[in-house]
């Protein structure tokens, strides 16, 4: 019986990682974990109740009260907030622009990052965020690193924006990107920084499916090896 493995799957915004996630989760019938989406939900919360997005202690004593849920849907899965769908909501520019503040909160980071291995601890998993391999899921099997210009990376979020009826210029995208990478990378708790023992892989050039086979291959290879 082949071992159903942990792979961790992160890079900085707009890479493409949640497309390719879940893409290599339903090939291999994983369960798919969108940590971006629980970030993202907790700061539509904090906005919606006025709690302060850098403020550590109240956003802890929010989450107490906080229940997030995946459920499965079409095209997507659907993303709940205490019973509420908010799967469109947590995608639009006013989250975008402030999930970096709240995620770089520690004690958003250790309840969140707590709630993700619970769900990943029984393996046959895909999670994607930025420190899944390094923090969340550091003996994970498998570990990508996937990454792509801030051009590439714009014209994506670009496309994904116009079909969802979201109307923001590329130049505005492209500097919202490059802002975000550097609040990731130089955030004190969990940057984003690659795995010692993550695979990187330059999607730049890449279409999804061709990025979905590398790492179905990688996947494959090790469970070989187990």
């Amino acid at each position: 019986m082949k071992k159903e493995l942990q792979v961790a799957i992160d890079g900085p915004a707009s890479a493409g990682k949640s497309t390719v996630a879940k893409k290599v989760a339903s090939r291999f019938q994983y369960i798919y974990c969108d940590t971006g989406a629980m970030y993202r939900t907790v700061t539509l919360k904090a906005m919606q109740t006025n709690v302060a997005l850098d403020d550590a202690a109240a956003l802890a004593t929010m989450l107490t009260d906080t229940t997030i849920e995946f459920k499965p849907g079409t095209p997507e899965q659907l993303v709940f907030l205490d019973g509420e769908e908010v799967t469109m909501a947590i995608r639009q520019p006013d989250v975008t622009n402030n999930v970096s503040t709240v995620a770089a909160q520690g004690t958003v980071r250790e309840d969140l990052t707590n709630r993700q291995r619970e769900i990943a601890a029984a393996g046959g998993i895909v999670m994607d965020g930025r420190d899944i391999g390094t923090s969340v899921l550091p003996d994970a099997e498998v570990k990508i690193f996937m990454i792509a210009s801030v051009e590439e990376r714009a014209q994506r979020r670009f496309k994904d924006n116009a079909q969802k009826g979201i109307s923001t210029p590329i130049d505005v995208l492209r500097q919202e990107i490059e802002t975000r990478d550097h609040k990731d990378s130089t955030r004190a708790i969990s940057p984003l920084t690659q795995a010692a023992d993550a695979v990187l892989l330059d999607t730049t050039s890449l279409s999804i499916d061709q990025v979905v086979d590398k790492i179905s291959e990688i996947i494959e290879q090790k469970r070989r090896e187990l």
